[in-house]
This record gives C-alpha cells, structure tokens and sequence, in this order.
C-alpha cells in the first residue's frame, strides 16, 4: 500500500519519501481503517525532527524503529478483529492511535492503518472526513483541559489564551457549550474568527 514513510531525523523535505509497504495485520482487538484523512500534530513533528533528542529513547536512537508517522484518523473501517463487537466493516470512523501499543508499529500517513477498537469512535455524519481528523488530539486536549481539570460550567468566566489555535479554536467551542461566558484572546486578523466560534469577548493582543 501507498505510504509516506521516515528514513532518518531532520528536515521534512529530507527524510520522508513515498513508498510501498505492506498492510498492517488486525489483531483481536484491531480495527483495519481505510484512511480517508489525518491530521499533523506537534508528536508527529518532533518524531520527524528527532528534537528534543530524548525522544529518541522512545522512537529509535538513530532512525525511527516504526517508518510510519501520524496518529490521528479518520476513514472507513476495512475490517475488524474476531473479538471487536461495536465496529464493522463500512462503518466511518474517528480516532487516534496515540498512547497505544499500535503507536509503535503503524501510523496514519499511509492508505491503511490499524487502531485498537476502544480508541475509536463512529464519525458524526454533520463532519467531513478532514474536520473529523483535524479534531482528534486538539478536541481532546481542550476537553480534557475545560471541562475535566478546568471544571468548567454554567456561570464559569473562561480567559483562552490562542483562542485561534488548534486547541484554543476547540476549547472557545467547549467552553461555550458547557454554558460559560468565553473572552478569546488572539491576533487581529482572527478576531472574526474567534468572535464566530462563539466568543463573548475578543481581546486582540497586537492593540
């Protein structure tokens, strides 16, 4: 299968190249996905780099132990292992690999991947492939940071710093939906932006 794959660590331009490799084997737990979209996320770039070097620890001393980069997803399921039981083929998916043993020996830069089944979700069918992607890692990590650590609720007041980031574009939205009175803080050329993801407030910080 089609594939972009990492010979060593450095620039982008020099060490990624398309290949063929071989499609990953679907264990009991695993879901084959045809992938349809996936995202660049800051993991991703530092694997590719190889800075900071003690990642190195983790994805190989001299070049990357897996060629495969990317973890987030989405796509159409292929095919499913013998004990996955909530997922079956020709269902459209979201997810991510990140965290799990997977992560080690497969990557979503590529036609196909595997993800373990419990990491993966049915993709609302109001989101496009791309925006489902997109929302993997910056959508969790504005949850996880609002509403489960932030505790955020009805009456909350939320001050988001890069509010027209990746995760800040997210946690405007969350926050929002969770009934709090959002200020957004971000450049001029993307007061609009922020303003339409729900923003009660706008504080560009050029001014």
């Amino acid at each position: 299968m089609p594939a972009i794959v990492q010979d060593g660590y450095g620039a982008p331009e020099r060490v990624l190249r398309p290949a063929q490799i071989d499609r990953p084997q679907v264990g009991t737990d695993d879901v084959l996905v045809r992938v349809r979209a996936t995202s660049v996320n800051t993991p991703d770039w530092a694997t590719v780099a190889g800075v900071p070097y003690v990642l190195r620890l983790r994805s190989g001393l001299r070049r990357p132990s897996h060629p495969v980069r990317g973890s987030d997803v989405a796509g159409v399921v292929e095919a499913v292992g013998r004990d996955v039981t909530d997922l079956r083929p020709g269902d459209e998916v979201l997810g991510s690999l990140w965290g799990s043993s997977i992560g080690a020996r497969a990557g979503t830069f590529a036609q196909y991947t595997i993800a373990p089944a419990s990491q993966l979700v049915t993709k609302p069918a109001g989101l496009s492939f791309q925006e489902a992607a997109a929302s993997v890692m910056t959508g969790l990590t504005a949850l996880i940071a609002i509403r489960d650590v932030g505790g955020v609720g009805p009456g909350a007041r939320v001050l988001i710093n890069g509010a027209s980031g990746g995760v800040g574009t997210m946690a405007v939205q969350t926050a929002k939906s969770l009934g709090a009175e959002v200020t957004g803080v971000c450049s001029t050329r993307n007061v609009e932006l922020v303003r339409s993801l729900g923003a009660d407030q706008v504080i560009d910080y050029t001014k």
